[in-house]
C-alpha cells in the first residue's frame, strides 16, 4: 500500500489479500490485486493525486 492510505484502505487491502488467498483467486498476485483495486478505489475517490483513467469523468463530446 502507498504511504498516504488511510487505515480504512489499509484494511479493505489486508481483508482483500487474505480473501483471495483463502479462495485461492489470483494464485501467487493475492497483493498485488488487492493493492490495485485499493488504489484504484482511492483514486475514484479523489483520495489520490492521480485519478483513473475511468473514474467519472465527463466527455467533452458536442
Amino acid at each position: 500500500m502507498p504511504r498516504g492510505a488511510s487505515p480504512k484502505r489499509e484494511r479493505e487491502y489486508k481483508k482483500l489479500e487474505t480473501e483471495f488467498k483463502k479462495e485461492h483467486r489470483y494464485p501467487g498476485r493475492e497483493e498485488e490485486v488487492a493493492s490495485r483495486i485499493v488504489n484504484k478505489q482511492r483514486a475514484q475517490h479523489g483520495e489520490s493525486k492521480q485519478s483513473s483513467s475511468g473514474g467519472s469523468k465527463q466527455s467533452s463530446k458536442k
